[in-house]
């Protein structure tokens, strides 16, 4: 039994990985403009179609369609941040406008729907030695391709981490995710970083694409399925923590895979959700998080 729960616990934070790979963009966006953007799950469908048929028409292994899916994603969340959220911000002049969400959830639903008109709703997957391989050790088994999923993660809290400390543009974003009116009086266009924020949150999502289109399939709604697992790790791990939303993911699918082994995946996600509703209650802030006032 020790091995089994052993097991479960290892696969639940390998695929932990991923969770917090989707987190990291869907709180970098939160922490920096306190909008919660309902479309993180459709752009990592995006991400996963995008990586799909670069494999498909050139035979680009999916682990290097981020030199492709990266910057083209981090366009893509700049210019909707910049036509779209913007012009809602100005109207409305609110620091968290409601239409900002809304416009989120119907964004979600246009990109969703259009992907099921161009690709239908066929299961797309992809086959590359990642897809099966295994490392065994001892009486564990690791699914290489989790494996790098969960390498893709550290890395990439890493780099953000990093990239928010130690650069100017990370620093304004920051600032401006702390107090926007006090960086408008340093001289900073708090519209701009916005958009950066964006972009970024959303290039995130290329390489959780990446690292997830190995071993799980890619169909229009497959951003759905992951959304309400990023909440509920951008709540455990703290609003605007990076570091926490990695810990968060690693915490959900530890979760999901110890519980996993006694009972039905049902249960477990029930379990999810009551230690999601207990954390809101008791500490709104997560994990890694910091009080507001």
């Amino acid at each position: 039994m020790t091995e089994l729960v052993i097991q479960g616990a290892l696969s639940g934070l390998l695929i932990g990985g991923i969770y917090g790979l989707i987190a990291l963009g869907l709180n970098l966006v939160f922490g920096t403009m306190r909008v919660v953007n309902f479309a993180q799950g459709t752009l990592l469908m995006v991400g996963m179609f995008m990586a799909y048929w670069l494999f498909v028409l050139t035979g680009l292994h999916p682990y290097l369609s981020p030199l492709v899916t990266v910057p083209a994603l981090f366009a893509l969340g700049y210019a909707l941040q910049y036509f779209l959220v913007t012009p809602l911000l100005a109207r409305e002049r609110a620091r968290e406008p409601m239409s900002v969400l809304l416009m989120t959830l119907g964004l979600a639903l246009v990109l969703e729907n259009l992907a099921l008109m161009l690709f239908r709703g066929d299961y797309k997957t992809v086959q590359v030695r990642e897809t099966s391989a295994v490392w065994i050790l001892g009486d564990y088994i690791v699914s290489v391709g989790r494996f790098w999923s969960f390498v893709a993660m550290l890395g990439t809290v890493t780099a953000l981490w990093l990239f928010l400390s130690r650069t100017d543009l990370g620093r304004a974003i920051r600032a401006v995710g702390q107090d926007r009116q006090v960086a408008r009086l340093l001289g900073m266009n708090d519209r701009v970083i916005y958009n950066y924020a964006f972009g970024i949150s959303t290039a995130v999502m290329g390489i959780a694409a990446a690292a997830l289109v190995p071993f799980y399939y890619t169909h229009p709604a497959v951003g759905t399925s992951f959304l309400l697992k990023a909440f509920v790790i951008v709540v455990l791990g703290g609003l605007g923590s990076m570091p926490g939303a990695a810990l968060g993911g690693l915490a959900v699918g530890l979760i999901e895979g110890v519980i996993g082994i006694w009972t039905e995946a049902a249960v477990a996600q029930i379990l999810l959700f009551a230690v999601f509703i207990a954390m809101l209650f008791f500490r709104p802030a997560g994990l890694l998080g910091l009080e507001r006032k």
